[in-house]
Parts: structure tokens; C-alpha cells; sequence
């Protein structure tokens, strides 16, 4: 009995990036066939579409081989198995850790538990992303998590060292490493139209700006967790609003650098005192672990909507916040200058990322 073989001898390993891209999206050989084929790969060769099959079953396999490796990118360049390039190594890891940015936004701030991977199936049919595809990512938002959550150090570094990542995307997964830690709340209706690159930038402040790690780089679990001394100093900074008195020069000083410079002014004079409530109650509340969860829903409610039902522009908010933070510094009796300015300046960064005028 006659058997046939189709056998590829070669040096260097053959990866076609569009053949690898359609793996990790997830379909299947006959499909990735059908789509090379209509994408006009057989034109001007004279190669059979059963060649073309088999050379995508054969990548495939190649890619399977792989995956192991890619789990653990640094042994990607120390094996000896397969031939790849320096530079072919790099855009394996860098596409197999790329996601889907639907995707991301439908996990970011869940557990990433077994439970969250059991509503994939889900979140598939609402993205548009195949479930194998949706798996992938899911698991990869996983590993990298159980790597560098117990790890000393930056954690963008952490990331980039461990997985061999571009700088963009280690900051993006240390952006999910942190709303996965914190459990952020974002998938509320109010919430809905912020974007993951919003929610990663306002990490990013986060992280640099209120973890353990903002003062000292080789902590325990340096970028994962908010610093409990910072938070707990932020009720200091409800003086500005018990303090009827300091509240009211609070607000003159304000509404007199803000005059005569916006069309806003009227609605931001009237509305001054419940502005400040709401941000510094937001600052007061951040040791209990629910109201960590909710900052983003309450800088929202609290400030966002209130100005943007007043119609305000993105310069208005810049304008408005710059003279707020600033002006807390000419208060006489007001001693809380440094937690002052570590706390807006991160609340002012994240208010003007996430108002979309």
C-alpha cells in the first residue's frame, strides 16, 4: 500500500505573517485556505490549491509547535528546535500578545478567573472575535499576571523583561495587570463610551503616581497596589469642604482667576461648591476597597456629567482644574499642599482624558 507524504526541507523555519495572523485569529486551516486563496496568493504560480493546503497545515503545525515557546518568550530565542530570525522572533512574540482592542474592553477590571473565561463564549459573539482568538488573549492577560504580581520592580519593566514586549504594549498590559488587581469597575452603561486606551492612560497615572512603587521602585508588589499611607493622608483634604470658611475663599480665589476667560463662567461659579464635594469626597472614600472600584464611575457622575450637561469645553475643564489646583496653595490655613497636588494631578490628567466634549 502506497502512502504520500508531502515533505518541506528547509534551514531556516518558514512562517508567512498572514498565515500566522489568521492562526492566532483563530481560523481554521480550510478557512485561512479559502481566505489566502481569495486574497490571490496562487496568482502568477503555478502551485495547486492542495499545495496551498498543505502549506498552510504544515505552518500551522509550525505555529502549535511554537506556542509553547511563545508562553514563555525568553526560551523563544535559546531553543535550538526551529530557525527563526532575531527579527522573526519579535513579531512572533509581539502578534501573539497583541489583543483585540473590543476585547480587552469587555474583560478589563474582571477577575481573571475561570469564571471570567466561562462567559468568553459570550463576549465572542458580542465582539466579533472567534473564541479561540478570545481564549488566547484571556490566557495571555493571565500569564503575564501570575508573573509580575509578586514580582519587585517597575512593573512596565517587569512585563518587557519576562514576555520581551515593545514598551507600548508592556505599559497596555500593565494597564490590565492593574485594573485586574484593583478590579476598576468599567463595563457600566455610564462608562461605555471611554475607550481601553482611556482607561490605560489614566492607569498609567495611577501607576506612576499613587502605587507604593511612585516612591519607592524596589517594594513588594510596586505597581499593583495603591499606597494605603497615600490614601489614608487624602482625607486630610476634606478640610477644604467642612471648613465653610476655607470653602468660600477656596472659591473666590478660583472664580477670580477664572473671570472673564470662559463662556462657562456663570455655571462654574454656581456650581463650585458641589464640584469640590464631589472631588474631594472621591479622595476621601479611596481606603475602602468598593470606592477604589468605583473612581472611575464617580469621576464621572461626580464631575464629568455635571460639567458637560453645563456644556463646557475640554479647554474649559483644563482652564477650570489648573486654577482649582493651584489656587489651594494660597490657602492660608490649608497645610495639605503635597498629597494636594499627588492627588490632582493624577485626577486632573484622567478628568481631561476622559471628557470627550
Amino acid at each position: 500500500m502506497s502512502v504520500e507524504l508531502d515533505v518541506f526541507v528547509v534551514n531556516t523555519t518558514i512562517m508567512d505573517e498572514e498565515v500566522y495572523q489568521l492562526w492566532l485569529d483563530g481560523y481554521t486551516v480550510n478557512d485561512a485556505v479559502k481566505v489566502r486563496m481569495e486574497g490571490g496568493v496562487l496568482e502568477g504560480c503555478e502551485a495547486s490549491a492542495e499545495v496551498l493546503h498543505s502549506d498552510t497545515m504544515d505552518q500551522y503545525r509550525t505555529f502549535q509547535m511554537c506556542e509553547r515557546l511563545l508562553h514563555s518568550p525568553v526560551k523563544l530565542a535559546n531553543q535550538l528546535l526551529f530557525q527563526i530570525p532575531p527579527h522573526r522572533q519579535v513579531m512572533l512574540i509581539e502578534r501573539y500578545y497583541a489583543f483585540d482592542s473590543v476585547f480587552v474592553r469587555e474583560v478589563l477590571g474582571k477577575k481573571l478567573s475561570k469564571g471570567t473565561k466561562k462567559d468568553l463564549d459570550d463576549v465572542s459573539a458580542k465582539t466579533g472575535v472567534t473564541l479561540k482568538s478570545c481564549r488566547r488573549q484571556f490566557d495571555n492577560f493571565k500569564r503575564v499576571f501570575k508573573v509580575v504580581e509578586e514580582l519587585k520592580g517597575p512593573l512596565v519593566e517587569n512585563i518587557r523583561q519576562h514576555f520581551l514586549l515593545s514598551d507600548k504594549l508592556a505599559r497596555d498590559y500593565a494597564a490590565i495587570v492593574f485594573f485586574a488587581n484593583n478590579r476598576f469597575e468599567t463595563g457600566k452603561k455610564k462608562l461605555h463610551y471611554l475607550t481601553f486606551q482611556d482607561f490605560a492612560f489614566c492607569a498609567g497615572q495611577l501607576i506612576s503616581n499613587w502605587t507604593v512603587g511612585a516612591l519607592d521602585n524596589m517594594v513588594e508588589d510596586m505597581d499593583v497596589d495603591l499606597e494605603k499611607e497615600f490614601l489614608q493622608d487624602l482625607k486630610e483634604l476634606k478640610i477644604l469642604i467642612t471648613d465653610r470658611d476655607l470653602l468660600d475663599q477656596h472659591k473666590s480665589l478660583v472664580c477670580t482667576a477664572l473671570r472673564g476667560k470662559t463662556k462657562a463662567f456663570n455655571e462654574m461659579e454656581a456650581n463650585f461648591k458641589n464640584l469640590s464635594r464631589g472631588l474631594v469626597n472621591i479622595a476621601a472614600k479611596l481606603t475602602n476597597t468598593k470606592e477604589v472600584r468605583d473612581f472611575f464611575i464617580d469621576l464621572v457622575e461626580k464631575f464629568i456629567e455635571p460639567c458637560r450637561s453645563d456644556k463646557w469645553t475640554a479647554g474649559d475643564m483644563r482652564l477650570y482644574l489648573t486654577h482649582y489646583t493651584n489656587s489651594a496653595h494660597v490657602l492660608d490655613t490649608f497645610k495639605h499642599q503635597v498629597v494636594w497636588d499627588r492627588y490632582m494631578g493624577v485626577i486632573k490628567s484622567c478628568i481631561l482624558k476622559m471628557y470627550h466634549d
